[in-house]
């Protein structure tokens, strides 16, 4: 991990994904004083909001933690300026690839960029116009998703990239031996969200919670994109009736596209469903509506099994992959 460490600038390298209503000041701030990397999860925040938070968050550890910046925010370059008047070390990327010129003013920032990279030729692409480190993200993840596995992204792209910038590997990680084995491939570093939610830290509501503590890995299902002229990215969440709504979300906005197909309403179609997310989302984690809100979750969280501090939980991840590297030295 030593090579994700010294990035990071933290004690191990863990990052807490940036999990829209969930990774806010008190788990970011616990992420990264327990020794992790915390990351706020910026989502639709506008600069105002995210200017709060950042400095919310900043009273409650004088620890690194990052910034996780949406790319087809329509307002991402005042957001990078929010992010540069409180001196953020990493701003983290998602969404899509970087547009022009907003790489060029993080780096004016002094902070490091880290992109998601789901397949080998984007990786490449990104590390030619100067991204620092990459997350390469599998489809067990929760969230957005891509359409590949983590063990085979990680097969597939470690060895081509990881001795160019550091990677971190996330999708599906739950336990140590995992991470070791990622670290063993050439990893710097791992990413995980959902293992996090349960955290004593974590102000997601206690009923969003008890869905993750009783659900088993296969209750964490993918959506399924209804128009294929829709570019609708498919997301991993705890099946109930907002799986369903989303269905009918997507057909309502189809219907828009037969009478406007220029680019323009495209894009619009694209926010309306990434607004709806956000709204599904904050049902569940700050409402507690577990039945129509969107319980985004991976597929590790049959390995969520209680509710502990965040210092437990890394220390657990901890010495379990240590366990494991000391067994293959033997």
């Amino acid at each position: 991990m030593a090579r994700g460490v010294e990035f990071l600038g933290s004690e191990v390298a863990i990052m807490c994904g940036a999990m829209s209503w969930v990774s806010e000041r008190n788990l970011v701030a616990a992420m990264s004083n327990a020794g992790g990397f915390g990351v706020v999860a910026c989502g639709a925040m506008t600069p105002e909001l995210l200017d709060r938070e950042i400095a919310a968050t900043g009273n409650l550890t004088d620890k690194p933690f990052g910034v996780n910046l949406i790319t087809m925010h329509p307002q991402l370059f005042e957001l990078i300026d929010v992010c540069a008047r409180h001196g953020v070390t990493h701003i983290v990327l998602a969404g899509g690839l970087p547009p022009k010129g907003s790489l060029e003013a993080i780096k004016a920032t002094g902070a490091k960029v880290i992109a998601f990279a789901p397949a080998l030729s984007l990786a490449k692409k990104l590390i030619k116009s100067g991204v620092d480190a990459l997350v390469i993200e599998g489809m067990e993840a929760g969230g957005h998703i891509g359409p590949v596995s983590t063990s085979v992204l990680a097969q597939e792209m470690l060895p081509e990239i990881a001795d160019q910038v550091p990677v971190f590997v996330a999708g599906g990680i739950g336990r140590g031996e995992a991470i070791a084995g990622y670290l063993d491939m050439g990893a710097a570093g791992v990413q995980l969200g959902t293992r996090f939610v349960c955290a004593t830290e974590s102000i997601a509501h206690p009923n969003f919670k008890q869905a993750f503590l009783r659900a088993s890995a296969r209750d964490a299902v993918a959506t399924v994109q209804v128009d294929p002229r829709l570019p609708v990215i498919p997301v991993r969440a705890l099946k109930n009736a907002g799986s369903d709504l989303f269905i009918a979300k997507q057909r309502e906005v189809a219907a828009t596209l037969d009478s406007l197909t220029d680019k323009v309403a495209m894009a619009e179609a694209q926010l309306q469903i990434e607004h709806y997310w956000a709204g599904a989302l904050r049902r569940a984690v700050v409402d507690g509506d577990i039945e129509h809100g969107s319980l985004m979750a991976g597929q590790s969280v049959g390995m969520v099994t209680k509710e502990e501090p965040v210092a437990e939980i890394i220390a657990s991840l901890m010495a379990q992959a240590a366990q494991a590297l000391e067994k293959r030295a033997a």
